[in-house]
């Protein structure tokens, strides 16, 4: 496959971390992308299209697939990765973080994938992937993360329900549902501590999450799926 008709990848939240190393594994793969977040910068990369903006915001979310298309034809798959994690005990979240983590974990979601359901219709293929967590499942005694479950728990839920209604449509929708990956996001001195959140009693690295959405994306006979990538989080309590 040439790159003029080669496929097209959608990725949201992918200016850092796991984002940006999901454009550089999708681009190995042979895949033009699309790359969405809120500052993300222009790319050198002529088979990279970068949109900034907030993909919560359905303006951004109608630029990147009219952007999108008018670039490179077409829109094959599309990973939901922009998320924000507020770990706070029940009571004292805010409206502020209630807003925050409705608008980028759900808001971004569903603005975000009709467009690209849509899309994939015309093409009578596609492929939806989510970023969630694996707390919506077995959550951690000492995170507080009812948000984190409501959010990203929703989402596993829509991934299931979207995954039914879509099938007969040759289109799948999955999801890779991690516990805490070595980040940015997490400063070296707290990685001794996180590590023993994990049955494995260590952290997940960056390469191991996209190596679970590459495997949704080559699984072809795999749809409605929760892929908890977690060091055994999710098997029960330990």
């Amino acid at each position: 496959m040439t790159e003029s008709n080669s496929k097209v990848a959608v990725i949201t939240g992918a200016s850092s971390g796991i984002g940006a190393a999901l454009v550089k594994a999708y681009r190995r793969a042979g895949f033009r992308v699309v790359a969405n977040s809120r500052s993300i910068a222009a790319s050198t990369d002529p088979g990279v299209l970068a949109i900034a903006g907030d993909a919560a915001d359905p303006a951004t979310a109608a630029r990147i697939f009219s952007e999108g298309v008018d670039r490179f034809g077409r829109i094959d798959t599309l990973v939901n990765n922009a998320g924000i994690f507020t770990a706070k005990p029940f009571t004292a979240f805010t409206p502020e973080d209630w807003a925050a983590n409705i608008g980028t974990n759900l808001a971004s979601f569903f603005h975000i994938s009709q467009l690209a359901l849509k899309r994939m219709e015309t093409q009578g293929s596609g492929h939806i992937v989510q970023i969630t967590t694996s707390l919506a499942d077995q959550p951690i005694n000492g995170v507080p993360s009812v948000l984190a479950s409501l959010t990203k728990g929703g989402l596993n839920a829509a991934t299931k329900s979207l995954a039914i209604e879509y099938a007969s449509r040759g289109i799948r929708v999955n999801a890779v549902a991690p516990g805490i990956v070595k980040t940015p996001m997490h400063p070296p001195e707290t990685h001794a501590a996180l590590s023993g959140l994990h049955p494995l009693g260590r952290m997940g690295e960056m390469e191991e999450i996209v190596d679970a959405v590459l495997f949704l994306e080559n699984a072809k006979f795999v749809t409605g799926e929760i892929l908890h990538v977690d060091g055994g989080q999710a098997a029960g309590h330990w």
